[in-house]
Formats: C-alpha cells, structure tokens, sequence
C-alpha cells in the first residue's frame, strides 16, 4: 500500500532543553486509521503539530504526499485536516459560515455542496444557521471536524477527537470515523481511550517520553503480546502453593480460594494438561475454571511499564 505520511528522524527540543521528540521514524498507508497512544506529555500533539506546520522541528524531514512540509508547505499543508484537541471556535459566526470560511482558508473555491454533504454527514445539517455559541460541547466537537474536511484533506488528523463527550456520541464519531476512511481519507488518531483505538485502528503506534516505543498492526500486537489466564476456584482454599508447583507461573489469590496460571498465547505448549494433572496428584480439586484474553489496554500499560523500567 503506498505511503501518504513519511517521517523521518524526526526530533523536537524546546529552549528550555527539554527534549519533547527524539529521532521518530515512521510511516502512514494510504486509507488506514492509524492510533497513537501514549501518556500525557509523550509527545503525541508535538509530533502533530510539526506534520501540520503549526510547530517547527529541531531536525527531521516530514512529506506528506510526496510534498516536503517546509519547502513545499502549501502543497503538503493542503492535503492535510486537523481536529485539534481545544473547542477553540468564533462563537457568535454560524455553522455555515465558519465552515465555508475555512474551505477558503485553503484556497479552495466556494462548494456549497460539498459543505451541505459535510455537515450533513456530521448531523449538523440543521444547525447550520445557528451560532456556534449555541451548540452543545458534542455538536461543536462535530464542527471541528467539518471545519477539517471542507478544503477535503486527504490525511486527517483527529487528536483526542472524543475527549469530554459521551459514550453514545463516542460510538457515534467511531462510526464516522469508518466512513471517512471509507472514502478514501486517511486518519490518525491520539487518544487516552484504549478501547477507541482496539475498536478502529488498523496499525497502533506507542509514544512514550518523547519516543516511538513500538509501531504494530493492532492484530500483530495482540497476537504476539497478548496473554491468556486460567484462573481455577477452588474447592478447598489454600494456605500456600505446594512447593511442588513452583515451576508453574501461579498466583494464589489471598483468600486462598483461587489459582491464576498465566501462559503466553504464542506457545504451541502451554503445559495447562501437565498443572491439571499435577493438581490433582496433589489432591487439589477445583469448583470451576475460566480463561482470560490480555486486551490492548494490559498490553500498552505493560509496554509503559517496561520502557519506566528500562
């Protein structure tokens, strides 16, 4: 799939000497959702920021489409729609009016139909005369991201996009998300919320203090990080694990009543059979047992966990 987004070595220190990016490497294809996570100050805005022009970077080339965002910078700035993370609008203009002024922002000509589908699209088609002072925190999170798709961005980048709105307008900007990818646009996404990224992403990205901890297809990473659990009720609770099972990755709830046995999913041996077998050469019967999936959010805390570690 070819790329749209192509960075390279890119770094960012302030004046201060406080270094927010250090030598990012990446690429983005064309038609995917791409999600970058990491903890607040990671670098995630920064690194935004710089591909949208609004910051300048220490060292480092980024082209978007092919086009170098510093000597090229109307060609790539106008291939590329940003939903920032502020509620930063003109409150007294109407919906209609600030959304066609940022299509000519770009230079783009008028397009009242591109702007009716937009905000059609949006369900903001019957505010379209109001004030913006009049619409609700989830209608005006709706008009920023019209405001981003009226010049027709190819790349969009969508930060912290459902930062303060509910869940049912969540799912909702989840689903437009879909059909914008759809269409051909390409879309990176930061957020806080694991569960937006496991639900969308094609590829996911980890950013940490200032530095790209890992870049996988979402499939991939659960695939080669993902643990399973067995988790085993007992039937008589335990003071202790017999030293007989100590070479199994056991954990002994403190009321003794549950044994968790963590295995790795990529093993083609997981040795369950041997520990149930062992267990009952012990005499320790178990009421019930179920199995347990890491999910993408273990996994991330995991990696932070390791990178504060290292």
């Amino acid at each position: 799939m070819q790329d749209i987004l192509a960075i390279e070595g890119v770094s960012k220190t302030y004046g201060s000497g406080f270094q927010a990016l250090k030598n990012i490497d990446l690429t983005i294809r064309r038609g995917e959702i791409f999600a970058l996570l990491g903890p607040n100050g990671a670098g995630k805005t920064t690194l935004i920021s710089i591909i949208c022009g609004i910051v300048t970077a220490s060292s480092g080339r980024v082209t978007v489409d092919g086009h170098d965002i510093v000597r090229d910078y109307r060609a790539a700035r106008e291939r590329i729609g940003l939903v920032p993370q502020e509620l930063t609008t003109d409150a007294f203009e109407s919906v209609w009016g600030t959304v066609s002024f940022s299509r000519g922002l770009f230079g783009k000509p008028p397009d009242p139909a591109h702007i009716e589908k937009t905000l059609k699209a949006l369900s903001l088609w019957d505010k379209k005369d109001n004030k913006i002072i009049t619409l609700s925190g989830g209608m005006k999170r709706r008009l920023l991201i019209a405001k981003a798709l009226s010049h027709e961005p190819q790349l969009l980048f969508l930060d912290e996009p459902t930062a303060g709105v509910d869940v049912n307008l969540r799912r909702d900007m989840w689903q437009l998300v879909r059909e914008l990818r759809s269409t051909g646009v390409t879309i990176i996404l930061t957020t806080h919320y694991i569960d937006e990224a496991e639900e969308m992403a094609d590829r996911i990205g980890i950013i940490n203090k200032g530095e790209l901890v890992l870049v996988e297809s979402k499939t991939e990473l659960m695939r080669k990080l993902g643990r399973k659990q067995l988790t085993l009720q007992l039937a008589t609770p335990l003071q202790q694990l017999p030293a007989a099972l100590a070479g199994y990755p056991l954990a002994l709830s403190a009321d003794g009543s549950e044994l968790t046995y963590s295995y790795d999913t990529q093993r083609g041996r997981t040795a369950i059979a041997d520990l149930l077998q062992d267990l009952g050469g012990l005499g320790i019967a178990f009421k019930d047992l179920h199995t347990t999936e890491s999910s993408l959010e273990d996994i991330f805390i995991g990696l932070l966990g390791q990178g504060a570690s290292a």
